[in-house]
């Protein structure tokens, strides 16, 4: 096997962006792993599991999406540091 040139380049997959990739994909695989929600027991506060599971799941999205952003801007700005053209 040959091996890519060396450019200088820091690697595309990160640690830090596979998490970001984690944290986006996570509510999709709960949302459509369908049998793991579809029941009506455990009932909170008289709602079905089936409906407060969902619920909770757009607050779990909106906090997983907005560390995912966060993580972002830290690479973005990580990397242009990296370049040596961090302006502030």
């Amino acid at each position: 096997m040959s091996q890519a040139p060396d450019t200088g380049r820091e690697p595309v997959v990160t640690p830090v962006r596979v998490v970001i990739g984690l944290c986006l994909v996570a509510p999709f695989v709960a949302m459509l792993w369908v049998g793991s929600y579809a029941k009506t027991d455990p009932v909170l506060i008289g709602i079905p599991f089936f409906y407060w599971y969902q619920m909770l799941w757009v607050l779990i999205s909106t906090a997983l999406t907005m560390i995912a952003y966060k993580l972002w801007q830290r690479d973005q700005r990580a990397r242009k540091a990296s370049k040596g053209g961090a302006e502030q």
